[in-house]
């Protein structure tokens, strides 16, 4: 999927919702446990529940990694399950030397060998160069770079000063001579808030993928205030808020309708920008 296929489908839904697919058995419903594998069967009502309503999918890779071979069968299954017109993330956070991303990208990326062909993979930044580009070698593919995060540790390093620059803005500005806007995405926290101006200024064209909103307490409209720019430029996560909704039996209607909540939040605001 190019930017503008993103873009048009974010015009078409009114939305730039991603959905997060960290799906636990100790979280899902326990009426579901009775399924032969229970957590694609949640991972597929959500889906369908919410497939007019978002414009990405991100299974948390680590998710299904700790249930071994079950688990990367799951995985498998739940990338054939989403719609070929949704974009789909693979939230691997991987990044290793050239020889060894090179293999991540294969994972992720060529389905004649794992059987999964996701659109993007996130992949983190700090091994530098030789550990990114093995990733953009696949035609039509996204890397996610990590950049400022939402989690608590961030500013153990992202903040960071660096000569004139805070770590993060080196790796905006030193990733931007690896790859274009076409084919690198950055991930920005929803509660890092102002700070989606200071991106802004080094990245006004790049699409950003905004976890945090919902169970982690960031605020949309904020998020846009700093963050929204001509092709909307954003894809906003939730993962808990969205995806355990309930506990019940309507954990697939509730799903939908904190979905449903976000999505005309979300056409709102593009209304407000102009862009639909």
């Amino acid at each position: 999927m190019t930017k503008q296929q993103l873009f048009e489908e974010i015009q078409k839904k009114r939305s730039f919702l991603c959905v997060g697919l960290d799906s636990s058995l100790d979280k899902i419903p326990q009426h579901l446990l009775k399924y032969e594998n229970p957590i694609l069967e949640f991972n597929k009502q959500i889906i369908d529940a919410t497939k007019d309503l978002c414009v990405a999918y991100k299974p948390n890779t680590a998710f299904y990694e700790c249930y071994g071979k079950k688990g990367w069968e799951t995985l498998i299954e739940t990338w054939k399950y989403i719609p070929q017109d949704i974009f789909s993330i693979a939230d691997a956070k991987r990044g290793d030397i050239g020889n060894t991303s090179a293999m991540y990208a294969e994972t992720f990326f060529n389905a004649a060998s794992s059987e999964m062909s996701f659109d993007s993979v996130t992949v983190a930044p700090y091994m530098g160069s030789d550990s990114v580009t093995p990733f953009l070698t696949f035609k039509d593919k996204w890397v996610i770079l990590l950049a400022l995060t939402s989690n608590s540790g961030h500013a153990d390093f992202q903040l960071q000063e660096v000569g004139q620059d805070r770590l993060f803005e080196k790796v905006l500005q030193t990733s931007q001579t690896w790859a274009t806007a076409e084919q690198m995405m950055y991930v920005v926290g929803a509660t890092r808030g102002a700070a989606f101006a200071d991106v802004r200024k080094l990245a006004p064209d790049h699409f950003l993928l905004v976890p945090g909103v919902g169970a982690q307490g960031g605020d949309l409209k904020e998020v846009c205030k700093y963050g929204l720019n001509s092709t909307c430029g954003l894809l906003i996560n939730s993962s808990r808020g969205i995806i355990y909704a309930s506990q019940g039996e309507d954990f697939a209607e509730k799903a939908r309708a904190e979905a449903l909540k976000l999505q005309q939040e979300m056409e709102q605001i593009l209304g407000e920008a102009g862009l639909i």
